[in-house]
């Protein structure tokens, strides 16, 4: 039953009412003149909601609610008048106060704005409880990050978070970059504004750009309503686009348009939006061999490319992998409700030796699976079960080209393999044609042969033909 405190000089009105609301909440009535009374009272006992009256000198009565504010902050307070005038009541809704009742009004009417009240600071409430564990999951302290690259990352992306500019996450699927987009979200001064993730790689053109930029009624089949994107519904927070080196180059210079000049359209709309958010890119791919390749513009490789930051495979920080998995057995043990006391020395073996080709994502999920399926007190050999490793299926020839012939395949097969170690030695040799050549034990006009073949390209070259 909610505690309800009443300020009000009208005391016997009140009094005549109580047993009829006290079925519902525990009302106190306190008289008004008694004011360092009601200072005192609040400070030693807890009030539900607070009914304050604005009848007797009104704008006199806002030095009480602010102090009333500053004492039971965030209490809500409903104030209520006989004769409310407008300034009266803008002057009550910008200073906060839950509600506004003309007074007199029904036991029903103000029990139905009570309840309103509660509900809505218990909405805050949980909100703000979410906001905590927010910044409990994304602070860079609490990311297990033992081995000297991980903790190099997380160094870097809090000198990252502390700026503006765009940056753009590498790293093999499964190694972490949304949740560190995350991280660098909670972490900046956009931490208050929302956080907008999109996947690229799951939606088709079409639907992608409806997704990114909203779409206009009438804009296309089935489009019977105006959407807003979630571009726009960023309103000054941060964007992470996910396995954006999936994004089709028609998209891309959507993109590159909202990184320059901060604006937009919608589909099948002619008004430009203007938007002010950051945005954080990730792919699982090497964006210099898409712009080589011309899957990628190399005009929007260079603004994401402002701040960049390479998330290493699990196989490469082995310290990280046994204090990831008793975090995700503590975790899965709290949310499937299961109890577990730690793992084998078997599996504690085989956790530290495996190389994790999915990564975290893995590694997470062989966890949960183990825990769901063992009965003994630790985690066991035999419900730890390894994924089967994946074999890439070699392409036929005729998966080529059905008019091919054997030896055309076999031909055009050679090219790609003879491409793809000529973009490998250019990477290694930092694109240095020269030393890249080298490498290959060719001559510098062989290879610049076979790159103009090829037409492999670069942003550094001044030629790229």
């Amino acid at each position: 039953m909610g505690k309800i405190l009443v300020i009000d000089e009208d005391v016997l009105w009140w009094e005549s009412r109580k047993e009829s609301l006290d079925r519902h909440h525990n009302f106190s009535i306190w008289p008004f003149h008694r004011e360092m009374e009601i200072q005192t009272k609040l400070k030693n006992q807890n009030y539900d909601c607070i009914l304050l009256s604005l009848d007797s000198a009104p704008f006199e009565k806002f030095d009480l609610l602010k102090s009333i504010q500053e004492i039971t902050q965030p209490t809500p307070i409903i104030a209520f008048s006989s004769s409310p005038k407008p300034e009266l009541i803008k002057k009550a809704s910008e200073k906060g106060v839950s509600d506004l009742l003309t007074k007199p009004f029904f036991n029903e009417k103000l029990l139905l704005s009570i309840e309103r009240s509660l509900e809505i600071r218990q909405l805050k409430n949980e909100i703000d409880y979410l906001k905590r564990q927010e910044d409990i999951v994304y602070d860079f302290s609490k990311v297990i990050a033992f081995s000297p690259s991980m903790k190099e990352v997380i160094a870097t992306l809090k000198k990252f978070s502390r700026t503006d500019g765009t940056i753009l996450i590498t790293g093999e699927t499964g190694t972490g970059k949304s949740f560190l987009s995350g991280s660098l979200h909670y972490n900046s001064c956009r931490r208050d504004r929302p956080f907008i993730k999109i996947n690229c790689a799951n939606l088709p053109e079409n639907l992608l750009e409806s997704e990114l930029f909203g779409h206009e009624r009438g804009a296309f089949t089935g489009a019977d309503k105006t959407r807003v994107g979630r571009l726009e519904q960023a309103k000054g927070g941060t964007v992470f686009l996910d396995e954006i080196g999936e994004m089709s180059l028609g998209l891309q210079a959507k993109l590159l348009r909202v990184l320059e000049d901060k604006c937009f359209e919608r589909v099948g709309g002619s008004k430009t939006i203007y938007v002010d958010e950051r945005i954080v890119a990730a792919t699982n791919r090497k964006p210099e061999h898409q712009v080589a390749s011309g899957d990628f513009r190399q005009d929007l490789y260079y603004r994401l490319n402002v701040l960049r930051v390479h998330l290493p495979p699990l196989r490469e920080r082995k310290e990280c992998i046994e204090p990831l998995a008793n975090h995700f057995l503590e975790k899965f043990c709290c949310t499937l409700k299961l109890k577990s006391s730690g793992f084998s020395p078997e599996v504690i073996n085989i956790i530290k030796t495996h190389p994790w080709p999915g990564n975290i994502r893995e590694l997470a999920n062989t966890i949960e699976r183990a825990l769901i399926l063992e009965e003994s007190p630790v985690i066991t050999t035999d419900n730890f079960i390894m994924p089967a490793p994946i074999v890439k299926a070699k392409a036929k020839p005729k998966d080529i080209d059905e008019s091919y012939t054997v030896e055309q395949a076999k031909s055009k097969s050679l090219e790609n393999s003879e491409k793809d170690n000529i973009i490998e030695a250019l990477e290694d040799s930092d694109w240095t044609q020269k030393d890249a050549a080298m490498k290959l034990g060719v001559s510098p006009r062989v290879l610049n042969y076979k790159i103009r073949k090829f037409g492999i390209t670069h942003p550094r070259w001044r030629r790229n033909k």
